[in-house]
């Protein structure tokens, strides 16, 4: 087998999906739940969180190894849907149905329905179109917004009238159902919590140190290069919601000869600060509140913060994990409460 093939990101993103949550993620927890028809790649796969890859030579027993969802070549008329469990309940802004490495099977148009409910949805089940039928360029990621806003818990994405799609995204807002006065974890991805910038991100996948659970392995969290210089690494999170902060977890669960020596957490308090740009949050963030001094952290274990060394700063909005000089971080939850 030869080398794989990497898709790389469009350098153009729509504002929609810059700093945004995939709630088709199968990392945080949306799953596939029926398909007319996998003869050529399961639907899971067109939810697997990193892009989708290429192997020239690579074939199965049905025929070209893809990676995505892939019905065969409809004879009879009709076309193919599937459907799909979303993470949480959100309310969508738009999406990317990325046909990567698919050129000429790939599937010509879409249509996108959405459904709120609990369970699974039968064949009595009351769809709402959310997105009408849409073109599809091949070995492209298609960025189509999304008009409704409504809440959604289920997709059925039809496509005209077979092919392939190698990933779908769904970017929007989960809802957080929680009764006032809960403790949450306030920078959750299930929460709403999203990456806004960072100094580095060399290694690994950033996003998913928001994912709920432990990293899987050293790849499944926020990692940067070796820093040969002066200073120090950070990333900034915008939390799900305005929240105070009473104690904090950073996990390094398989970083052990690249964990960052210590960490210290800053606070911001911007509620109308929506449209955050890389540069603005860079300019700002180092002199935010200090909510936690610098604390020592150790290689594959969890680091659970109380509020004897995290600070009362009230309702924030945005945080900066700062970490010296550099390394890993598995998993950061900042538990509290909506203000």
């Amino acid at each position: 087998m030869t080398d794989r093939i990497v898709a790389c990101e469009p350098e153009e993103v729509p504002r929609f999906a810059r700093n945004a949550i995939n709630l088709a993620s199968a990392g945080l927890g949306a799953c596939g739940l029926s398909a007319t028809d996998e003869f050529f790649a399961p639907l899971e796969r067109m939810l697997a969180d990193g892009p989708a890859i290429f192997y020239p030579d690579l074939y199965d027993d049905n025929g070209k190894w893809m990676d995505g969802w892939e019905t065969r070549r409809r004879r009879g008329g009709g076309h193919d849907h599937a459907t799909i469990a979303l993470a949480a309940p959100c309310r969508i802004d738009g999406f990317n149905v990325d046909t990567s490495h698919f050129t000429g099977n790939n599937a010509p148009a879409c249509r996108i329905e959405g459904w709120r409910g609990t369970g699974a949805p039968d064949e009595a089940t009351e769809w709402s179109e959310i997105l009408p039928v849409h073109e599809l360029n091949p070995d492209s990621h298609n960025f189509l917004a999304c008009a409704d806003h409504n809440l959604w818990t289920h997709l059925r994405i039809h496509i005209y009238p077979d092919g392939g799609i190698a990933r779908l995204r769904v970017y929007g807002t989960p809802e957080i159902d929680a009764p006032p006065g809960t403790e949450l974890d306030l920078v959750a991805a299930l929460n709403g919590g999203r990456i806004v910038a960072f100094s580095d991100a060399h290694y690994g996948s950033f996003a998913r140190m928001l994912a709920p659970g432990r990293g899987l392995n050293m790849g499944d969290g926020w990692e940067t290069k070796r820093r040969r210089g002066p200073g120090h690494d950070w990333i900034v999170v915008a939390l799900g919601g305005r929240g105070t902060i009473e104690r904090v977890v950073v996990d390094t669960a398989h970083f052990k000869g690249n964990y960052p020596d210590s960490c210290s957490i800053q606070v911001a308090d911007m509620p109308g600060f929506a449209e955050e740009t890389r540069e603005a949050v860079e300019a700002a963030s180092a002199n935010w509140d200090m909510l936690m001094e610098q604390q020592k952290l150790s290689a594959d274990a969890v680091h659970e913060f109380d509020p004897d060394v995290v600070a009362d700063r009230g309702p924030v909005t945005h945080i900066r994990l700062n970490i010296f000089p550099d390394g890993g971080v598995s998993r950061l939850r900042l538990f509290g409460r909506l203000a």
